[in-house]
């Protein structure tokens, strides 16, 4: 090769040396440790966690990496936002409605009794102002969420005992989450907070009657079907669960624009993939836990009744004394008006006739 040659050799390869450290620079090495509210044992609500952390290390080549840690490891399951605020971690994954003792307002971002199902509260985030209303109350806990993954409408509980009327469910010391303890408190229950991980041995030792958790997947997997028989449907407080992938606000605003949009869209994914997952595996683990003991038992009507009785008055007196959740409220129960009137038309006649109609038609 002659020496001019060379030169233009070298200077071609110039450009692709100056855009190598370029290229670097852009796209940092970026480590997160988060928390999940959920112990490993719950595969799709851990495991889900685990698939958003795996795909956004695929996006980024492996760039940015997020180490995913169960409920305990770091901090308990309902601490996860505290330590995500506080920057102890950089992330974490759970359910908004566990911090309702902060503020109420937190409780429509996951589920609200009687309220939207999956499917609506995916509309109602996306083009119904749920995320700019979320953003307006988790920024000022220094949070940016995104929401992750959600669980479809859940089951109603384990019972040790067998309920068939309102009466019963006086004094009854029941795990449940969200603004659904003070709709059973108003029923004359006596609700209690526990974290996930606590549950089955609450119940086996009687320090509560009874507990309420997801579905059968998670239920089974958690064997509540051994210390409480009676198993009810449907969670009416619960149409759809909507969890958050929680990042803290510094370590947010400090990632690169890529590495954002790669957490964006694995959540994205996520919403989708949970429940689609859960609809795969619940059929089937409702058939082992009937063949196990399970009693399966449908709430009566005087019971769903005096609920949405309840559960109405109680979102209106919290309206009422605060001013946060009124107009997050006032979004989402004009959101649910237009979404109940567009579902009976077609969902639920559909649903109501095949869905009898393949057990009955010959």
């Amino acid at each position: 090769m002659n020496r001019r040659a060379m030169l233009g050799a070298a200077a071609a390869a110039a450009p692709l040396a100056l855009a190598t450290p370029a290229l670097a620079q852009a796209n940092p090495e970026v480590r997160w440790r988060a928390a999940s509210s959920f112990p490993r044992v719950f595969d799709v609500l851990y495991g889900t966690f685990e698939k958003v952390a795996a795909r956004v290390a695929q996006l980024t080549d492996g760039k940015f990496r997020i180490q995913t840690f169960p409920a305990g490891e770091i901090v308990g399951g309902l601490q996860v936002l505290d330590a995500v605020q506080a920057g102890t971690i950089e992330a974490g994954h759970t359910a908004s409605y566990y911090y309702i003792g902060k503020e109420p307002g937190f409780a429509p971002f996951t589920a609200m009794a009687f309220g939207l199902n999956t499917r609506q509260m995916t509309s109602w985030f996306r083009y119904g102002g749920g995320n700019q209303l979320a953003a307006e109350l988790f920024n000022e806990y220094n949070i940016h969420g995104i929401t992750c993954g959600d669980t479809g409408a859940q089951m109603g509980g384990w019972f040790r005992n067998e309920i068939t009327s309102v009466d019963q469910l006086r004094g009854l010391k029941f795990r449940i989450t969200g603004l659904a303890g003070q709709l059973f408190t108003r029923l004359g229950a006596a609700p209690t907070l526990i974290a996930p991980a606590d549950i089955y041995p609450s119940l086996e030792r009687g320090v509560i009657d009874a507990a309420e958790f997801v579905g059968p997947h998670d239920d089974e997997r958690a064997n509540y079907v051994r210390v409480a028989r009676f198993y009810y449907a449907p969670g009416f407080w619960e149409p759809g669960a909507r969890l958050h992938f929680m990042s803290n606000m510094r370590a947010w605003n400090a990632l690169p624009d890529l590495y954002k949009h790669a957490l964006e869209v694995a959540c994205a994914e996520a919403d989708a993939d949970m429940v689609a997952r859960y609809d795969f595996l619940n059929p089937q683990a409702l058939r082992r836990l009937v063949a196990a003991g399970a009693q399966l038992r449908f709430w009566p009507r005087p019971v769903l009744e005096a609920a949405w009785k309840a559960n109405e008055e109680l979102n209106a007196d919290l309206a009422r004394g605060n001013p946060r959740f009124a107009k997050i409220m006032e979004s989402y129960g004009r959101f649910r008006t237009e979404q109940f009137q567009w579902f009976r038309i077609a969902e639920n006649s559909y649903d109501n006739f095949a869905f009898s109609a393949a057990q009955t038609v010959r």
